[in-house]
C-alpha cells in the first residue's frame, strides 16, 4: 500500500456501514464488536462487492484477513441454491477449523447458510456425510481435499469463489500438485482470491496460471514484518541455548509465547524438560494426534500454559491474539518463515516482541532476515541472576498488591493468624514473606554465569557447530590435534620450523598403504554396504539448490514423503550427489519416475561409473555437506538435567528428511552448572 493510501485510511478509515454489507452480515459483525474495518478490510472488500474480480491480498498475519474475503464471498453465496459455491484452502487444520468458526460466526443470520471444514486427521465418514448436504463453503486443506475428489464425494462444477489462503505457506509445505487439482476440477468462470504474508515465486505463478489481472493490495510493505513488533535477538554458545530460554522466560514473568523449534524431536524435547522444570508448557507438533492437539491448544488459549512449544507448520492458523513473546529457539532458514513467525504477536494493534537466540555462526543469517523484514533488530544482553530475581521479586510484590482479599472466606482464620504472628513486627512478617516466595529462587540463581558471548574474543565453545544456514547442535567436543596439509592454515604459535627440529632417528614402518581402488572407493562415498546407496540427482546450484534443505524439500515434494533416510550431500553447479537409505531408493526412483510428481522432469539414478568418478575426482566449485551418513553417526544419550533438554524418545540409527539438520557428534562430556532444578511456583 502507497504512503498515501495509508494515510487516508489512517484519517479517512470508513466504518461497516460504510463499507456496503447487507443487513444480516450487518448486525453479525456489529453482534461481534466490530467497529472499525482493519487496513486490509478497508482495501478489500469495497471492491469485491462492487465488481466481483480477481484479488490478490498481502498482508501480515493476524491483519483481519479472513474477514477481508469472508464477508464479500458469503454476501455473493446463493442461499437458495444448495450447491458448493466457494471453496477455500489453507495449509493446516487449525487454520481450516478456525475459517469456519469465524464465516460461521459471520453468518449467524444467514439460516440457510451451510459451512463445514474438510481436513486430515478427522474421521472422514463424518465429512462425507458432511458433503451429503451440498454445503455452499467448503472450507480445506489441500489433502483431504483432493482425496474427497477422488473418491468422487464432492461436486465443484458450480464453485464461483475459490480462495487461497497462507498460499506462500500452503505451497511451501509441498501442496502444489494438490492445488493445481483442485483448481482443475472448478468451471474456468470464477474469481480467484489469493491471500498471502509473501510473496515468493510460486505464489506469482499461481497469479499467472489461474489468475485473469488479478487486483493486487498491498497492506504494509512486500515481504515485511509486521510494524508494531520489536525485533531483538540474544547472542548466547551453542550450549547455552536451553538456559537462556529459561532465563528470557524468567526475566519475563507474565510470558505467554509460542516457542519455535525445527524438527518434532526437537520441540518435544524442549517441552518435556520446561515440563521437568517447572515452567506452564506443552509441545505442538505433527505427530501428536487431532484430539491431543486440541487438548494443547485449549489449554494455551485459557492461559494454562504459559509456553507453547511448536513446530512451524503445526502453528499455522493459530488463533491467539494476546501473545507478548515469539522465541526462535532455532531460527529458521527462510526469511519468509521467520515473517510468519513474527506475526504471531503483535496482532490486533497490540505490541509483540520477536526474540531470537542465536549462536556466533548465526550472525550473518540475522542480517540477511533485517534485509528482508526491513528493520533492524536489536541486540539484547541476557539478564543476570540478580536481574532475574529483582524482577521476579517485585512481581511478586505486585501482585500481593493488586491481590482482591475475599473477606467472606478470610475473616474467620484471621484471628487465628494474628495470634500466631502477634510476636512479629512489621519488618519482620515482610522479610519472611519474601523469603518463603523466593528462597528457592534465589538460591538457583546464586552465583549464576553470564551466558553472554563476548564477541571480541575466538569462540571456541561454538567451534563444534557446522551452520549451513541451520543449527546444529553438537555440544561440546574435545579439541582436535591441528592437522598438517596446505587446506588446514592454521596458527603453529612457538611451534619451531621444520628444518629446525631435533633429528627423529629412524621411525618404524608406518605399513602398507591401503591399495588405490579402496581409496577411490571410499572418495566416491559409496556406501551401500552401510545401507546407503550413492544417487545422481540432475539439479544443482545452477537451479537455486544452494544448501541441503532445497534438496531436501525436491525430494519432500515430489515423494510425499518425510520418512526418507539421508546421508551426504555434495551440490554441484548442474547436478548434485545425495546418499539415500537403501531401502528407500525404489520409492524415490518411482516417484521422480511419475510425471504427475516429478512436473519438472528432474532426473534421479544410481551414480555409475562415470558419475562417481566425476564426483571422486578433485572437487571443481562443489560443496560436500557431510562426512558420513547420518545412520554412521551414535546418537547422542539424553541428559537428564535441568540445563540441558531431556529427550523421551527411543535411541534410533537412522533420522528422518526434515532431522537431516540435526546432526550428533561424539556424546558430550558431561557437566553440571547448576545445583539443582529447582521448582517453580
Amino acid at each position: 500500500m502507497t504512503t498515501f493510501a495509508a494515510h487516508y485510511l489512517k484519517y479517512f478509515m470508513p466504518n461497516f456501514q460504510e463499507l456496503g454489507l447487507n443487513p444480516d452480515l450487518q448486525k453479525a459483525v456489529e453482534a461481534l464488536g466490530f467497529k472499525e474495518p482493519m487496513p486490509v478490510q478497508a482495501a478489500v472488500i469495497p471492491i469485491l462487492l462492487e465488481t466481483p474480480t480477481d484479488l490478490v491480498g498481502l498482508a501480515q498475519t493476524g491483519t483481519g484477513k479472513t474477514a477481508a474475503f469472508g464477508l464479500p464471498v458469503l454476501q455473493h453465496i446463493d442461499t437458495d441454491l444448495r450447491q458448493t459455491q466457494a471453496v477455500i484452502l489453507c495449509p493446516t487444520r487449525e487454520l481450516c477449523i478456525q475459517i469456519t468458526k469465524d464465516l460461521t460466526s459471520f453468518a449467524v443470520f444467514m439460516p440457510k447458510m451451510k459451512i463445514i471444514p474438510i481436513y486430515g486427521g478427522a474421521s472422514i465418514e463424518v465429512q462425507m456425510k458432511q458433503l451429503y448436504d451440498n454445503p455452499q463453503i467448503i472450507v480445506a486443506t489441500p489433502g483431504r481435499m483432493n482425496d474427497m475428489i477422488r473418491r468422487g464425494k464432492t461436486d465443484l462444477s458450480h464453485v464461483k469463489w475459490v480462495v487461497l489462503d497462507e498460499a506462500d505457506e500452503m505451497l511451501d509445505m509441498g501442496f502444489q500438485e494438490e492445488v493445481d487439482t483442485i483448481l482443475q476440477e472448478m468451471p474456468k468462470e470464477k474469481h480467484t482470491l489469493l491471500f498471502s504474508a509473501t510473496m515468493p515465486s510460486q505464489v506469482e505463478r499461481i497469479l499467472t496460471k489461474y489468475m485473469k489481472k488479478p487486483v493486487i493490495k498491498t497492506v504494509g510493505d512486500r515481504n515485511a514484518g509486521t510494524a508494531n513488533v520489536k525485533h531483538i535477538y540474544y547472542l548466547v554458545h551453542a550450549k547455552d541455548r536451553y538456559v537462556a530460554l529459561k532465563r528470557i522466560a524468567d526475566y519475563n514473568p507474565n510470558i505467554y509465547a509460542i516457542v519455535f523449534c525445527r524438527t518434532r524431536r526437537e520441540t518435544q524435547e524442549i517441552a518435556d524438560s520446561l515440563i521437568r522444570d517447572g515452567y506452564n508448557a506443552d509441545a505442538l507438533h505433527g505427530d501428536l494426534s487431532q484430539s491431543q492437539r486440541d487438548h494443547v491448544m485449549n489449554r494455551f488459549r485459557v492461559r494454562n500454559l504459559q509456553m507453547l512449544v511448536a513446530t512451524d507448520v503445526a502453528a499455522r492458523g493459530l488463533d491467539v491474539t494476546d501473545l507478548t513473546h515469539v522465541i526462535n529457539y532455532n531460527l529458521p532458514d527462510e526469511s519468509e518463515t521467520y515473517i510468519h513467525r513474527s506475526g504471531r504477536t503483535g496482532r490486533a494493534d497490540k505490541n509483540g516482541v520477536c526474540v531470537s537466540i542465536i549462536n556466533m555462526k548465526e550472525k550473518g543469517k540475522i542480517k540477511m532476515i533485517e534485509k528482508s523484514v526491513g528493520r533492524e533488530f536489536a541486540k539484547a544482553k541476557i539478564p543476570t541472576g540478580v536481574q532475574v530475581c529483582e524482577k521476579q521479586l517485585f512481581n511478586q510484590i505486585d501482585r500481593m498488591e493488586k491481590v482482591v482479599v475475599n473477606h467472606e472466606d478470610i475473616d474467620s482464620f484471621l484471628p487465628v493468624i494474628f495470634r500466631k504472628l502477634e510476636y512479629l513486627d512489621r519488618e519482620e512478617v515482610i522479610k519472611r514473606f519474601v523469603s518463603l516466595e523466593f528462597n528457592s529462587f534465589l538460591e538457583y540463581y546464586r552465583d549464576a554465569q553470564d551466558l553472554n558471548v563476548d564477541e571480541t574474543r575466538s569462540s571456541r565453545d561454538d567451534y563444534s557447530e557446522r551452520s549451513f544456514g541451520r543449527d546444529r547442535n553438537r555440544g561440546d567436543r574435545p579439541d582436535r590435534p591441528a592437522r598438517t596439509g596446505d587446506s588446514y592454515s592454521r596458527d603453529r604459535g612457538d611451534r619451531p620450523e621444520r628444518s629446525d627440529r631435533p633429528d627423529r632417528g629412524d621411525r618404524p614402518d608406518r605399513g602398507a598403504r591401503r591399495p588405490e581402488g579402496d581409496r577411490d572407493d571410499a572418495r566416491r562415498g559409496n556406501r551401500s554396504s552401510g545401507g546407503f546407496q550413492r544417487m545422481f540427482i540432475s539439479i544443482g546450484r545452477k537451479d537455486d539448490i544452494n544448501t541441503p534443505p532445497n534438496l531436501i524439500g525436491i525430494i519432500n515434494e515430489v515423494t510425499r514423503s518425510r520418512d526418507v533416510n539421508i546421508g551426504r550431500i555434495d551440490i554441484s553447479d548442474a547436478y548434485s550427489f545425495i546418499d539415500i537409505d537403501s531401502q528407500s531408493v525404489g520409492t524415490v526412483m518411482e516417484s521422480f519416475a511419475n510425471a504427475r510428481m516429478n512436473p519438472r522432469g528432474i532426473r534421479i539414478e544410481v551414480a555409475g561409473e562415470r558419475e562417481a568418478e566425476r564426483d571422486s575426482s578433485k572437487p571443481r566449485n562443489k560443496t560436500s555437506y557431510a562426512s558420513e551418513p547420518r545412520s554412521d553417526r551414535k546418537e547422542r544419550p539424553a541428559i537428564h538435567r535441568s540445563d540441558k533438554p531431556a529427550s523421551d524418545y527411543k535411541e534410533r540409527t537412522g533420522k528422518l528428511i526434515s532431522d537431516h539438520n540435526d546432526r550428533t557428534g561424539k556424546p558430550k562430556p558431561s557437566y553440571r552448572d547448576r545445583p539443582d532444578k529447582r521448582t517453580r511456583r
